[in-house]
């Protein structure tokens, strides 16, 4: 799937100058790129162009593609010429989506893909998409978001976990990129009072708010210039004699949690949730494995996962607390052992 979707990327770097209409747009653009995934575009109980649904009073309107599964749209796609900006095109999306059953949406000019669902209001598209994708320039880290909705594969509660979660790191990241900017007076105040034991006053404040400024400017900064000199030290061998063994040794000292565990996670989490609460399931990364929790205590694992060398494997408790390993070919096997997973997440429930 992934070669597929890299190639739609690059006929369109070679194709856009020549495509005039929206038309044009849907079959060399967009009708690939859903074949990509895996749906057959010429099969009308896989996909339904200009699907229509009544709304309210205004009767025959049309959305450009409806994604079926069991008969029923699970997905609506709305297309625009590909010289488009998609900003201000949200309205009949917005209707579409709260008169079907469906429980996402994209809007789309062939080239960049945003996502839409109900995280916020149920049966109300949220406001902002959670995912955005250009095909022109897509990242790994997209990439594994996008085979979460292929054909064989879409889970919906899945991608709904994904789909929170990166509302979250948006809104996170939102906030952090603009309190650097212009620091609120609350922001301020958490570092001042950490500093000195003065009163907040106004002048207090503001004084503050110029050092926090500069502060960051110049954290941000090292960081940068850190991570400049490290991949000039990497690449200068001639100059420089790098120890990779003792590299090596650090690295290894500290987990470094993967999207590929956070994937496993959220998987686990969606399939053990309604059984045992969401609210009780976490992780601990570990240098050797990835521990998925019951209430945040290591003594009552649910499961691990090995995802840092070749060989994926998960691993689950047996009656002794051993390991009892099972290699897996992919993330998405995690699916085959949805029985599993909920004894597992019962029998920690019941630990004392």
């Amino acid at each position: 799937m992934e070669t597929k979707i890299r190639q739609v990327g690059e006929r369109i770097k070679s194709m856009k100058d020549k495509i005039l209409t929206e038309e044009a747009t849907k079959h060399s653009f967009v009708m690939p790129f859903l074949s990509a995934l895996g749906y057959d575009v010429f099969d009308p109980t896989v996909i339904v162009p200009e699907f229509t649904s009544d709304i309210g009073t205004k009767k025959g309107e049309k959305v450009d593609y409806a994604i079926l599964r069991d008969g029923k749209p699970i997905m609506i796609v709305e297309v625009k010429n590909h010289t488009e900006k998609l900003d201000n095109h949200n309205n009949q999306l917005i209707r579409y989506f709260h008169v079907t059953d469906c429980k996402f949406a994209i809007l789309t000019n062939g080239i960049e893909y945003r996502f839409f669902s109900d995280i916020e209001e149920t049966n109300k598209m949220d406001k902002s998409p959670f995912l955005i994708i250009n095909l022109e320039s897509v990242r790994d880290r997209d990439m594994k978001e996008l085979t979460k909705f292929a054909k064989d594969i879409l889970d919906t509660d899945a991608i709904l976990q994904m789909a929170n979660a990166k509302k979250y790191h948006r809104d996170i990241q939102a906030i952090f990129k603009t309190e650097i900017e212009t620091p609120s007076d609350e922001f301020v105040k958490f570092f001042a009072r950490k500093i000195t034991d003065k009163m907040m006053t106004a002048p207090i404040v503001d004084e503050f708010r110029t050092y926090i400024k500069k502060s960051f400017a110049e954290v941000l900064s090292d960081i940068a210039n850190d991570k400049i000199q490290a991949i000039q030290s990497n690449l200068s061998t001639t100059t420089h004699e790098i120890d990779f063994e003792s590299t090596i040794q650090e690295e290894k000292q500290l987990p470094e949690t993967t999207e590929e565990e956070l994937d496993g996670f959220y998987i686990v989490r969606s399939i053990v949730g309604e059984v045992i609460g969401f609210q009780n399931i976490s992780f601990k990364d570990t240098v050797n494995y990835f521990n998925i929790l019951y209430q945040g205590k290591p003594t009552k694992w649910i499961c691990r996962l090995y995802f840092n060398g070749k060989q994926k494997t998960i691993a689950f408790p047996d009656d002794k607390g051993a390991e009892n390993k099972i290699q897996i070919d992919s993330i998405d096997s995690i699916y085959n052992f949805r029985q599993e997973l909920i004894s597992s997440a019962e029998k920690r429930q019941e630990l004392k």
